[in-house]
């Protein structure tokens, strides 16, 4: 087998200063393969090693760090109480900054630690006013600004349980994750702008009061307009900022999947598992420093927020964009790099490759100096995109595309500082992360591809799905394929190196005469022609169930570019080449957009059910869609295999 070589290599100075480098001096062990299997030989104790080295505020005798093994079910530091905004807080000076914001209705500012505290001491006076405290749920549909944060921190101070939704989702989507969860209170906001648009919420507000029959009060924020009781409810406080310490696997939020083919799972994560995953990752795999300032492009209803919260664990100050990232154009959040000196930025994978598409210069007239790292997720990031990166932003860039879920709010892999990046991977796997690549018969393989699957517990997987009894959701979702080992439903390839590749959901696989790829191979043929801006590929099985299917190829061509023979052509192959013979697609058809989820995420399961013949309420929700239009397109294609016109729109916002 041939090595590649490594697109880029950990400096000496960054090999020198990173976290990781004084760990493998401390435990004796040669490079990151070493301390990966050191971490994962005893999950127990790698996780209490993050605990006294970072350390961890609590009440109570941590020495037991795992008590129960098993998955479901782990039981971690049974014995300890602590708080995770008691450490958001902890040791940060008055006059430091907290966190840069800027939106489209607000120009860039900046809070320091004393106004974050400040305005989290009035929330979480006004919260107890109302009766909120440990155990009631208090929900929020407001957008990526400071004073969400604030919410956050004083509702999760007390006790309770957050949980957020963008304020650009639709009632409906809006309804089928709070009614789950019976909020006490509802915070929201009147309106926001969007690609230069204003949106008005007081309607949304209105219907949501009708249909969460238990919220007891209703909060709104001005974002647009006056129409506010926000100071009233939450006014200031002279009062320290106090933190009730609960058991480690307390609830702190209570995020949603993305409802795509039924009502979204409500996922509850603990104080104890977000806090110790997310200081191992800010602190060892982004390896961040005192003085960063960590950009992460995201809304509220994406897990990234949760995470970019989190980075507040470390001597780093955030920051925040609320609207449309390619408004004016896909330059606008570059333009906020530069502006506040961002040292790590991050975004999904989606929006390298519209910034490629667009042909999007990053450093072109901007300082971006104060860069060290890109970060990527949400769906796998191209090769071409690796050399995009290197190309327009310079080799020292330090690339750590990562790959997790809103399931365990973290990454399965990702980057590490003292590792060399290779064209097309991600880097490692995390720490503390036992995950493997396993075949049909449930054995571990390297430099195949398999089930991503996770074979000891993570602090951070779920403690229990919200209102689901005797955890059969919960079971089904995960551990119905291998009891007691974690599938998440990925294929991904463990390299000889320990990289790994993602090649997206394992129940899309594209299976061509016993050879299975992934939609992210085929992608990755798709879009390196400069005609396509999108694609979306489907595998139908036969009627009968013996032999190959049919396979479709959708595709988003960019402006001027015609679906001809020849470029028909071109993509058959550009597949065959890349991919295989096998999976030269049998049908190639022009698009006008493909639908996604509201996190950005390709709709490839709930098509290929139409395309099937299921009835669409039993193959997706509009209502989880960002472009509902677009599955509309897919309904019509699915009852008379003719494509249909329709004028693509915005989702409700």
């Amino acid at each position: 087998m041939t090595i590649p070589s490594p697109i880029w290599t950990p400096p000496p100075g960054m090999l020198e200063r990173a976290e990781m480098t004084t760990w493998l001096r401390e435990l004796g062990l040669a490079d990151y393969d070493a301390l990966w299997e050191w971490s994962v030989a005893d999950v127990g104790r790698f996780w209490r090693r993050i605990w006294d080295r970072y350390g961890v505020i609590a009440d109570g005798d941590p020495t037991v760090a795992l008590a129960d093994a098993s998955m479901p079910g782990a039981r971690w530091f049974p014995n300890v109480a602590l708080s995770f905004p008691e450490h958001v807080f902890a040791g940060k000076a008055d006059d430091d900054p907290a966190v840069h914001f800027a939106s489209e209705t607000r120009p860039l500012e900046s809070w320091t630690w004393a106004r974050l505290r400040s305005e989290t001491v009035r929330i979480r006076a006004g919260l107890r006013r109302m009766g909120v405290g440990p155990g009631d749920r208090v929900a929020g549909c407001l957008p990526n600004i400071p004073e969400t944060i604030a919410a956050f921190l004083a509702t999760t101070s007390l006790g309770a349980i957050w949980s957020c939704c963008s304020p650009d989702f639709g009632s409906r989507t809006i309804v089928d994750r709070f009614a789950q969860i019976e909020p006490k209170l509802l915070l929201a906001v009147d309106g926001y702008r969007y690609g230069g648009k204003s949106f008005d919420r007081l309607q949304l507000i209105a219907e949501l009061r009708a249909a969460l029959p238990t919220v007891e009060y209703t909060v709104v924020l001005p974002y647009l307009g006056d129409h506010s009781d926000w100071d009233a409810a939450f006014a200031p406080a002279e009062e320290p900022l106090e933190f009730v310490r609960v058991p480690f696997d307390h609830p702190l939020w209570i995020v949603y999947s993305s409802g795509t083919t039924g009502l979204p799972k409500a996922i509850v994560h603990g104080h104890g598992g977000i806090l110790l995953e997310h200081l191992k990752n800010f602190r060892l795999h982004h390896d961040v420093r005192r003085s960063d300032r960590v950009m992460w492009f995201t809304t509220t209803g994406w897990i990234m927020w949760n995470y970019l919260v989190s980075g507040m664990l470390s001597d780093v100050s955030i920051v925040l964009y609320d609207g449309n990232p390619g408004y004016p154009d896909l330059g606008a959040l570059w333009d906020l790099a530069a502006r506040t000196r961002a040292t790590l930025f991050g975004c999904g994978a989606a929006f390298i490759h519209g910034c490629m598409k667009a042909g999007i210069d990053p450093a072109a007239g901007r300082d971006l100096s104060a860069l060290r790292s890109i970060g990527s997720t949400g769906s796998p990031l191209a090769p071409e995109a690796f050399d995009w990166i290197y190309e327009r932003l310079g080799s020292d860039i330090w690339l750590a595309s990562v790959s997790g879920g809103t399931d365990i709010a973290s990454a399965f892999v990702g980057g590490a500082p003292i590792v060399p990046v290779f064209r097309g991977e991600l880097p490692a796997r995390m720490l503390g992360v036992d995950v493997q690549a396993w075949d049909e018969d449930g054995s571990p393989v390297v430099e195949e591809v398999g089930e991503l699957v996770v074979t000891q517990p993570m602090p951070s997987m779920p403690v229990r799905f919200w209102n689901d009894p005797g955890d059969e959701r919960y079971i089904e979702a995960y551990f119905s394929t291998y009891p007691g080992v974690w599938r998440h439903g990925d294929w991904i390839r463990i390299t000889t190196r320990g990289s790994a590749v993602i090649y997206g959901r394992s129940d899309s696989t594209i299976n061509r005469g016993g050879i299975r790829i992934g939609t992210a191979e085929v992608y990755a043929a798709v879009l390196s022609l400069e005609q396509v801006t999108e694609a979306l590929a489907v595998d139908v099985p036969s009627e009968d169930g013996t032999g190959d299917g049919h396979l479709f190829l959708f595709v988003v061509l960019a402006p001027g570019a015609e679906l001809d023979d020849a470029l028909r052509a071109a993509l058959r192959a550009r597949i065959r080449t890349d991919c295989s013979p096998r999976h030269v697609p049998d049908e190639v058809i022009a698009v006008r957009e493909v639908p996604r989820t509201l996190t950005g995420k390709l709709l490839e399961v709930p098509i290929k059910r139409l395309l099937m013949g299921r009835a669409v309420q039993e193959a997706a929700s509009r209502d989880a869609l960002a472009n509902p239009l677009a599955l509309d397109w897919f309904v019509e294609f699915a009852r008379g295999r003719r494509p249909v016109r329709y004028e693509s729109a915005d989702r409700v916002r």
